[in-house]
């Protein structure tokens, strides 16, 4: 779903901020990163504009929307050229016009106050999300095992619930 087909559910005394910090982050994952950094940065800009108090009426607008995609970008391994994409840390602070120190405080306080860790299931890219052993690990019968090893039957309860992204083929 492309970000801007759906609005996102935020207090009205956020909404000006909101949609500032979306604009910024939307322009940059478009033109250097790609359409899922752009609608996971939306999701996430979405969630610290709804926590009470909102985080975002503290700081500038630049400084968060690099600490959003910095964030979505720590769980995803944007700074490993191995990935793709790829870019710098240091080269996404750049562009967003705020100092790699900024940046990179800004998201790890999004990633304390939000529990994120890198592989985090609820933040991946879906284009990392079949290949992340985190979004597949389901426990039966008291142990922990890989949903996409289970019986059909497993993984479609599993996926009922919830507990699994998608049915693995």
């Amino acid at each position: 779903m492309n970000a801007h087909e759906r609005t996102p559910s935020v207090p009205p005394a956020i909404r000006p901020v909101f949609d500032l910090v979306v604009r910024l982050t939307d322009a940059v994952c478009r033109s250097h990163l790609n359409e899922e950094y752009a609608e996971l940065s939306q999701e996430l800009a979405a969630v610290l504009a709804r926590k009470r108090p909102s985080p975002l009426l503290q700081g500038t607008p630049e400084v968060w929307a690099c600490g959003i995609t910095y964030a979505i970008g720590a769980v995803n391994f944007l700074f490993d050229p191995a990935q793709r994409p790829h870019l710098e840390a240091r080269a996404l602070c750049k562009v967003f016009g705020v100092s790699a120190s900024s940046g990179s405080r800004r998201s790890a306080q999004i990633m304390g106050l939000l529990r994120l860790i890198p592989l985090d299931p609820r933040w991946c890219t879906r284009s990392n999300l079949a290949n992340n052993p985190l979004a597949w690990m389901i426990e039966v019968n008291g142990l922990l095992m890989d949903a996409r090893m289970a019986p059909r039957e497993v993984q479609r309860d599993a996926y009922r619930r919830g507990l699994i992204p998608f049915m693995p083929e």
